[in-house]
């Protein structure tokens, strides 16, 4: 509630400030900004909140996953046993859990309640990793949920796509009226100083949102330290950089024990998860 609270509140002063800056450009119809304001907190919030609130749903249907409504056999048992034992002593409530086919060894957590998610591995990481490290990366998507990471990065993207809709107009505006010199309405200089000034905004909000997702996997190496051991959580990393890790679809990508391998600098500002070498070094400085 504090974090909600705490992002509500400065998406309100934000585009309060807005309001400040268009009359100071003599930008006088302040009966729209208000309605632009009311417009992207609704469809800048509500559009992020709908899709967690679909997640779990939309995770299974995208890989297949399989909940274990009653274990069928002694791995099913023991991973039910092992997250309601992590889940206990991080005090959240029982998640689903779902298997699902993929050769790649992944793993992810989704949901919008702490206390009614949903945690997935797949068969490639039950066959490619020893039960250790299958516990650690349990403890790692448990952390997710104790965490509150899949509500933290939806009031991000959505904050973020409340000032995209905002500062795109008023950049347009802005555009229209200082360059173009266009007094009343809104002309060609909106038209075209709004698109480019979306364009540039959703990238640099991408770059934000995946920079908050890649501290978020440090919390949960951490959490998964704690819940599990250290050493159990460094040979799983140390695992995945041996074995195929493949990637989840785009939508729960973020979710996912690992994401993507890329080295350039381009492919690490829109990387999801920091490079397995740094976790794996942040764990060994401080073990917890």
């Amino acid at each position: 509630m504090r974090v909600t609270t705490l992002f509500l509140t400065t998406n309100l002063a934000v585009l309060a400030m807005l309001s400040v800056v268009l009359q100071l450009f003599n930008i006088d119809n302040m009966g729209d900004m208000a309605a632009l304001l009311i417009f992207a907190l609704i469809f800048g919030m509500g559009g992020s909140f709908i899709s967690l609130a679909m997640s779990k749903s939309l995770a299974k249907k995208m890989t297949g996953a399989q909940v274990i409504e009653q274990p069928s056999n002694q791995a099913e048992s023991w991973l039910v046993n092992t997250v309601q034992e992590q889940a206990q002593a991080a005090g959240i409530g029982m998640p689903e859990i779902a298997i699902y086919d993929s050769p790649a060894m992944n793993a992810f957590a989704t949901g919008m309640n702490r206390d009614d998610a949903l945690v997935a591995v797949s068969t490639g990481l039950l066959h490619g990793m020893t039960q250790a490290e299958v516990e650690a990366v349990l403890a790692h998507e448990v952390s997710h949920i104790v965490n509150g990471d899949m509500v933290t990065l939806a009031l991000i993207q959505g904050v973020l796509n409340s000032f995209i809709i905002v500062l795109a107009w008023v950049i347009g505006l802005i555009v229209d009226r200082m360059i173009f010199k266009n007094k009343s309405g809104m002309g060609i200089g909106y038209f075209f100083g709004s698109k480019i000034a979306e364009i540039v905004l959703v990238l640099l909000a991408s770059i934000i949102v995946m920079w908050f997702s890649r501290q978020r996997e440090f919390r949960a190496d951490a959490g998964s330290a704690r819940l599990a051991g250290a050493d159990k959580m460094i040979q799983a990393l140390q695992r995945l950089k041996k074995g195929s890790t493949g990637q989840l679809p785009d939508e729960i990508a973020a979710f996912g024990i690992n994401g993507s391998k890329g080295k350039s600098l381009i492919q690490h500002l829109f990387s999801s998860h920091p490079p397995l070498e740094k976790r794996i070094e942040a764990l060994q400085q401080n073990p917890y």
